[in-house]
């Protein structure tokens, strides 16, 4: 081969690269513009006043397509499907309880995101903020709105890889005094002082104590439910292949993702509910894999998130085995029930 038709062969191999890399940013581009524009068929949103003090209501982060995606909006708890009314705040991860919220947000630079936690009054006015040193993963408010907790990733963006940490941070809302990583808690498993290099926290849920808390810990290949103490800075473990817990409203009961042997690697999970007392395990009637914290809208009933069209729709499954899953609301992620 000549060099001259080496140089065409590389030419055209350059050209071609121009055009796949130019095609992408204009589907990216144009992808973009049509989520400003409100998709047919999806929910009305309209702007209007949100409050974290309206019971019986459900708040959540709007995921349908328009002027107001990515915004706190709120419905009728008994009509998750209606109509919304939007906040104008955005959010990235959101949980709200006794009138306090908590809001995880992207700040878009020149070169690349950061992110930040505002801790947010109950007509969404920003209390306190503070830098989250990675990808906002889950969020929570304690039941009497006084501590609030956050999940980070800070290498990698999967749970079902290994190849990731996490940062858990957990603040007083009254003072601003802030834990920025559950890492510097002492850990006791099985009855004994444990330490590993490896240990990373996720998914805090709280008890209405604003002591007892309740996390997952993943260390040397394996995860753990483990409750926290706030007085002792200590975690014990309590039981095995636990995952994003979430404490129900009477505080005796943990719903959860759990590894099932046999499962795809990318979709490894199934929703359980652990009895504190006994721990028994009940399996949901969910059969999709379900990668989320879920929330207890009451005692009887979990709500999740699930993959759809628009970014995730929101479904619920009774708490106790039975019945079936069923999908309440479209375009939504991060709900928090009121009241």
């Amino acid at each position: 081969m000549t060099p001259r038709s080496r140089l065409l062969i590389l030419l055209s191999a350059l050209a071609v690269l121009a055009a796949v890399a130019l095609a992408s940013v204009l589907h990216a581009s144009a992808r973009a513009e049509r989520r400003d524009h409100t998709q047919a068929g999806g929910p009305r949103v309209t702007p209007g006043t949100v409050t974290l003090t309206d019971p019986g209501h459900l708040v959540f982060r709007n995921m349908a397509w328009g002027p107001h995606r990515d915004e706190l909006t709120t419905v009728p708890a008994t009509a998750p499907a209606g109509p919304r009314t939007s906040s104008g705040v955005k959010c990235l991860r959101f949980y709200a309880a006794a009138g306090t919220g908590v809001c995880l947000q992207a700040v878009h630079g020149p070169v690349s995101d950061t992110y930040r936690a505002l801790v947010l009054d109950a007509h969404l006015g920003q209390r306190a903020r503070y830098d989250v040193p990675g990808i906002p993963s889950r969020a929570r408010v304690s039941p009497t709105g006084h501590y609030a907790a956050w999940t980070a990733f800070v290498g990698g963006d999967s749970y079902a890889g290994t190849d990731f940490s996490t940062r858990t941070a957990i603040v007083d809302t009254r003072t601003g005094a802030l834990i920025p990583s559950l890492e510097a808690f002492r850990i006791v498993r099985d009855g004994r002082p444990f330490r590993s290099a490896d240990a990373n926290f996720w998914g805090v849920t709280f008890a209405s104590d604003d002591r007892t808390f309740y996390a997952t810990l993943a260390t040397q290949g394996s995860t753990h439910l483990v409750r926290g103490d706030l007085r002792t800075r200590t975690v014990t473990t309590l039981h095995p292949n636990v995952e994003c817990p979430s404490l129900s409203p009477d505080g005796t009961r943990i719903a959860y993702k759990k590894r099932v042997r046999g499962l795809p690697k990318d979709a490894p999970w199934r929703l359980y509910v652990l009895d504190l007392r006994t721990m028994r395990e009940t399996p949901l009637a969910e059969t999709r894999s379900v990668d989320d914290q879920a929330v207890w809208k009451d005692s009887h009933t979990v709500v999740y998130a699930l993959p759809g069209d628009y970014g995730a729709d929101l479904y619920q499954v009774p708490a106790d085995g039975t019945g079936r899953a069923r999908r309440i609301s479209v375009s939504a992620v991060s709900p928090a029930y009121l009241g």
